[in-house]
């Protein structure tokens, strides 16, 4: 076990190793910047803080204060109206809005041999979000798998759903598409989204549509199909509903070319599923990165909850603590 902390810019890079895992985590937006598992970086990302900055794309963020869409970039809690502005032209309000967890500069609260813990505060209406909060983000590695820790406390009511935003190619950073890859999601259902990939309030079954991963099957298989789901989105960029609480297996990747299978696990209610549809950045640790060389699993709350009442609760009490724990776990075939 070790960690090393070496500039990045005006950032900082740490990287922690245990065993065949080695990851590295940037002080600017919490970002996983390298996963190396058995020698092969399978996440992809940048190799300065100026393509961070310039080119963005969220590589292996940490995103919120929301994670994914508000509607119309408003909300209403405990009956007053938030403006956390349109971020997303004619969506909404995306991942935290114009200035982000992603773009802040985070500071080292601990560390460990094995774990970085990274410390942010947040204003009362800081982008539009009411409370000022005191957040922690924990990078730990420990048989194999990478552990991340979500720790926050707000001293007024506010909504909260933090999420990284790693894009992973296990062929490897430079293995081309993902498309080979094949998934498992244990959900028996799905958010459908409307023209601006806001969900329409249905938990659609996935049974008999492109979105039915229970059984094991390619990213690639149905990605192109005529459907009017996977139209909207480009392919998958959608929410799928996560079968049981508490913290559990949410979904399995598996790349054929490698043999390297990845399992995560959360205890929160939704996974988004992106298949890196719109990716189109002109460089990348292993030349240019486009469509669909990565792919995403973000554990979340579903998109778009402020604004839906019958959707799991995303609200944070004052004073109340926030824990959540997500987990991607290594191993090759």
């Amino acid at each position: 076990m070790s960690i090393r902390r070496e500039p990045f810019g005006k950032a900082e890079k740490c990287t922690i190793h245990q065993g065949d895992l080695e990851v590295s985590v940037l002080t600017y937006g919490a970002t996983i910047q390298a996963i190396r598992y058995q020698g092969i970086d399978v996440a992809l990302g940048y190799d300065s803080l100026e393509e961070y900055r310039n080119y963005g794309a969220y590589l292996g963020a940490t995103v919120g204060r929301y994670a994914n869409r508000i509607g119309g970039g408003k909300f209403t809690l405990n009956g007053v109206e938030y403006d956390v502005g349109c971020n997303e032209e004619g969506r909404g309000h995306l991942h935290g809005g114009r200035i982000g967890l992603d773009k802040k500069l985070w500071t080292v609260r601990e560390q460990r041999e094995n774990s970085i813990c990274l410390a942010v505060s947040l204003a009362d209406g800081e982008e539009g979000y009411p409370g000022n909060m005191e957040l922690t983000v924990t990078f730990s590695v420990e048989e194999n798998a990478l552990k991340i820790v979500y720790d926050a406390v707000s001293d007024k009511d506010t909504v909260f759903n933090p999420t990284n935003h790693c894009y992973f190619n296990l062929n490897g950073i430079g293995g081309g598409r993902v498309e080979n890859h094949l998934l498992t999601v244990h959900a028996d259902a799905f958010t459908p989204v409307d023209e601006w990939l806001l969900p329409t309030g249905e938990l659609r079954p996935v049974t008999g549509t492109p979105f039915d991963f229970t059984v094991s099957k390619a990213i690639g298989a149905e990605v192109e199909a005529e459907e009017e789901q996977i139209r909207l989105g480009g392919g998958y960029d959608h929410n799928f509903v996560l079968r049981g609480e508490g913290y559990r297996s949410a979904a399995v990747a598996v790349s054929p070319e490698t043999g390297i299978r990845m399992e995560c696990f959360t205890d929160l209610p939704g996974l988004q599923l992106y298949t890196g549809n719109f990716l189109e950045q002109p460089t990348g640790k292993a030349g240019p990165i486009g469509k669909r060389r990565g792919f995403c699993f973000e554990t979340q709350f579903f998109p778009d909850s402020p604004n839906r009442p019958e959707f799991p609760s995303c609200t944070l009490r004052a004073g109340k603590r926030f824990a959540s724990t997500t987990v991607y776990r290594f191993e090759r075939k």
